[in-house]
């Protein structure tokens, strides 16, 4: 989780908003990084990085402000360790990242994007090349979410003293 966590960051900090800026809004005029962002999309043949439709920019939006406080929250937990009150804000932040990539995948295997501007994943390969591209953006987050619920390290202990409840 702090891989993760500290890759989320450092990506987040770095490219990620510049990309969501530059593909959502056209905002961002770096060169290198336009350019960065056409190859990818024509190697992968992601059009939403192109040309994201409106859902798509909804996501980049709650990416900038629900996801990337998070980061900051959750690296200080993690690396502070024995904080037992992130189990909330991780169950939050994972099912939000999770069920975001939902659409996103279901839109790469089953969207016909031949009448797209741009082009699009065409055969069953290019979509679940694509597909496996956002994938650890949905394993990665429920595994987060799985040891949030079954680990007792993030668990409240409570036991009984007398008649008294103590945590």
């Amino acid at each position: 989780m702090k891989v993760f966590i500290g890759w989320r960051m450092a990506k987040a900090i770095g490219p990620d908003h510049k990309i969501n800026l530059a593909t959502s809004w056209q905002i961002v005029n770096d060169k290198a990084l336009v350019n960065t962002i056409g190859w990818y999309c024509r190697e992968f043949k992601d059009p939403m990085m192109v040309d994201p439709p409106a859902w798509f920019k909804s996501f980049c939006v709650c990416e900038i402000l629900v996801q990337f406080p998070f980061f900051f929250v959750g690296a200080y937990a993690f690396f502070k360790g024995n904080c037992r009150w992130i189990r909330i804000p991780v169950l939050v932040y994972g099912t939000h990242v999770a069920t975001t990539v939902i659409p996103i995948v279901s839109h790469i295997l089953y969207h016909d994007f031949s009448t797209g501007q741009h082009p699009g994943p065409s055969t069953d390969k290019e979509r679940y090349t694509l597909a496996a591209i956002y994938s650890p953006y949905f394993i990665i987050p429920m595994m987060m979410v799985l040891r949030m619920l079954f680990s007792s390290e993030f668990k409240r202990v409570t036991t009984m003293k007398g008649n008294k409840k103590t945590k």
